[in-house]
């Protein structure tokens, strides 16, 4: 263990790696933790494309309550392994990481939240190991979507904004094009990191919403951006739009540097895989009856849950739900993330009572 300054003074971070897997197969999980050993274990799971460093506003919040936090690397990012291998990122074999990691910690339960494709590992551990799953946090991505793969996802397209002709894949016209051009994609994002990862890091805008989301045209044009046949470049998108604070974002970009685009993008190759997965080896019928939280992003256009369907499902099979709506775009933790820290807060507060802090002292 080490440990590293953070970005927004009062804790440090300890930095561990966990491995796993067998004598033919080793892999490793690097993860950051801080606040106090023995506090309430929240696990933070960052999404497409990113490192655990991107929940810090989450990370010194709730550490200075009294949590012990934790984010790792997800499998195919930053420290952690991230080999061009596919398979590797199944939630199947994503979710034997999350519970080695658990492992670590000496702990047998956690709270998790999920941002992004975090959020399909946090559902499909929720779905396939309850067991570890005190309450589940979801931002963004609600329960019963992208875990259940493309099918459940298009199944929910609001075709008000996405005619079938003009638009099949609504809003998931990327995922089609992506999954089918993998290594053609992987080299357009490659080329220029740093460009492509300001453009995405952007704040979000209240205009995109109700219209149809800029990922809704790529099967048709051939290619993201209206098949451009490079990513923007770095000074097309001002520094002042990007979302992160500058030593977070720099951290961002240098790890998508040395891992490049593939592993990341592998995780979208595995839609149907991780269906078929939830589907066989779900626990409770794909209801949750824990108390699960989830964050709408008002302004996020590709996942909407707000003016869209995409999170009705969600809401007919959590028993004990909690929904908060943030105008802010698909990075809402960042974007808003003292609005998100506040409603978290109190969600634990009232619904998952024995996880405050002070309140139960875990036995390592």
């Amino acid at each position: 263990m080490s440990t590293t300054l953070n970005f927004t003074t009062v804790f440090q971070y300890e930095e561990h790696t966990v491995t796993y897997g067998n004598s033919s197969d080793v892999k490793q999980i690097f993860y950051l933790a801080a606040g106090p050993l023995l506090g309430p274990l929240l696990i933070f799971m960052h999404g497409w494309p990113g490192i655990s460093l991107e929940w810090y506003p989450q990370l010194q919040y709730f550490a200075a309550l009294g949590f012990r936090v934790i984010a790792p690397d997800m499998p195919g990012y930053g420290r952690s392994t991230a080999r061009h291998i596919i398979s590797d990122y199944t939630q199947e074999q994503i979710v034997k990481g999350m519970l080695a990691l658990l492992a670590d910690t000496g702990r047998d339960q956690a709270i998790w939240i999920g941002h992004d494709q975090g959020a399909n590992t946090l559902w499909t551990l929720a779905n396939t190991q309850p067991q570890v799953v005190r309450a589940a946090a979801g931002i963004s991505v609600p329960y019963n979507s992208l875990e259940l793969g493309l099918v459940e996802l298009l199944s929910s397209v609001n075709r008000q904004i996405y005619p079938i002709d003009r638009y099949p894949y609504g809003q998931w016209s990327y995922m089609v094009y992506d999954d089918t051009n993998y290594d053609n994609v992987t080299a357009w994002f490659d080329s220029d990191i740093l460009g492509i990862m300001k453009l995405i890091h952007t704040l979000g805008s209240p205009d995109d919403v109700g219209k149809p989301a800029f990922t809704s045209d790529v099967v048709r044009d051939g290619g993201w951006l209206g098949g451009a046949p490079a990513p923007p470049k770095p000074e097309d998108t001002p520094d002042s739009a990007v979302r992160l604070i500058p030593p977070v974002f720099n951290a961002v970009v240098a790890a998508m540097e040395n891992t490049t685009f593939g592993p990341g993008n592998a995780w979208f190759r595995n839609e149907a895989a991780n269906r078929a997965f939830n589907l066989a080896n779900n626990k409770n019928n794909l209801t949750l009856d824990i108390p699960v939280f989830f964050v709408n992003a008002y302004w996020d256009a590709i996942c909407d849950t707000v003016t869209g369907n995409l999170a009705d499902r969600m809401r007919r099979t959590c028993s004990d739900l909690t929904e908060v709506v943030i105008n802010a775009g698909h990075w809402v933790n960042t974007d808003q993330p003292e609005k998100v820290n506040s409603a978290m807060e109190r969600w634990i507060f009232e619904k998952v009572t024995d996880f405050w802090p002070g309140r139960a002292l875990p036995t390592l």
